[in-house]
């Protein structure tokens, strides 16, 4: 008998069982996680008088989130694993596959799971999670790391608006304060102007840049003017924001913000490949679960001498081979090496065709 939506009863004993234990799995690994949490940062919430419902709302609550979408690979093919071997050990796979039912067909099932686990992994990555790991992170600055949210920023090159580049050799976020300031300004490709300070530093009553200790050099074609001043204000397309270099900052960057940031930062040629490996990761992420499920049913399906400890061995061994090679894939993109799409499906490739080729055997 079918239901309504065209799926078997058989079919929507796997999907149960399957996200049944995918969900219960994560649930499990975060109270684990949180557990761990606690004990290690007890001391710091106690000695930071830490309010109870900051700790609650404004950082347990943003973890959960973090560690179900860190987790959802590792689990969806432990899940897989664990309850196909069971259904595989009690003759139910052989039962479903005696009956008229193909290999391929009995994918379906595990297919719709995966689809509704990528979904939900997309959702989570890409619009719940970034905003609630910034209130964790701002969390974490305000009550344990106090002054250590932010990092000095070096060597940062900007072009404000066509013609128009800075440099700030480094910034100092907790006093708004960058040094070795330069500003210069081309026309037809040619110097015409260029401004060479000490430092500068935001006004923060003013909303304005103050330029302290200049040098102006203005070029007419074979004729230069200097002009030298200790200290000027100015209103530039700049703000600290730009420069306070929050620690993983693009993990607290929706989607949207994070495509906006992007184009911002390659139209003042800044360099993008963090933001652009962040982007990409989330997108190659969810679709795993596609890949990973394919393996897992490919694998715990087929009855095998040491039983289901064997097969879950086995996905361990395999889940953290996924893992491993997203780590090592990104290093590549990180060195320039690799173009970061390229670098985060690489995975996603060398385990498809893993898993083309057991599903293959599994189906003879």
């Amino acid at each position: 008998m079918k239901h309504l939506s065209g799926l078997k009863k058989i079919d929507i004993y796997i999907i149960r069982k399957f996200l049944g234990t995918f969900f219960y799995a994560i649930a499990l690994i975060i109270s684990i996680a949180i557990v761990f949490d606690v004990s290690e940062n007890v001391d710091d919430f106690m000695s930071k008088e830490v309010p109870i419902k900051a700790i609650l709302l404004d950082y347990y609550f943003n973890f959960v989130p973090y560690f179900a979408n860190l987790f959802s690979a590792l689990f969806t093919f432990i899940a897989v694993i664990y309850f196909t071997s069971k259904m595989a050990y009690n003759t139910e796979i052989i039962a479903i596959l005696s009956s008229g039912v193909s290999f391929r067909r009995l994918m379906l099932p595990y297919m719709v799971s995966a689809m509704v686990i990528a979904i939900f992994s997309y959702v989570l990555g890409n619009y719940i999670i970034p905003p609630a790991n910034k209130k964790r992170v701002e969390f974490r600055n305000s009550y344990i790391n106090t002054n250590k949210g932010y990092e000095m920023g070096t060597d940062i090159h900007q072009q404000l608006e066509p013609g128009l580049f800075v440099y700030i050799s480094s910034y100092n976020a907790s006093n708004d304060v960058g040094y070795k300031f330069t500003m210069e300004r081309f026309e037809n490709k040619k110097l015409v102007s260029k401004l060479s300070s000490e430092y500068i530093k935001w006004d923060r009553a003013r909303k304005k840049w103050t330029i302290h200790n200049y040098v102006v050099r203005n070029i007419d074609g074979y004729t230069e003017t200097i002009i030298k001043g200790e200290e000027i204000d100015t209103t530039l397309n700049m703000k600290p924001e730009d420069y306070r270099v929050m620690r993983d900052v693009v993990e607290t960057i929706a989607l949207p913000q994070l495509n906006k940031d992007i184009r911002d930062l390659k139209l003042r040629g800044v360099s993008t490949i963090n933001y652009e490996i962040e982007k990409h990761r989330r997108r190659s992420g969810p679709f795993s679960a596609f890949i990973l499920t394919l393996i897992g049913v490919s694998l715990a399906s087929r009855k095998v001498k040491g039983g289901i400890g064997l097969h879950l061995g086995f996905g361990i061994l395999i889940s953290f081979s996924y893992i491993m090679f997203m780590q090592v894939s990104t290093v590549f993109a990180h060195s320039g090496a690799v173009p970061p799409y390229l670098a985060t499906w690489i995975p996603n490739l060398l385990f498809g065709i893993l898993a083309a080729y057991l599903y293959r055997w599994a189906a003879r």
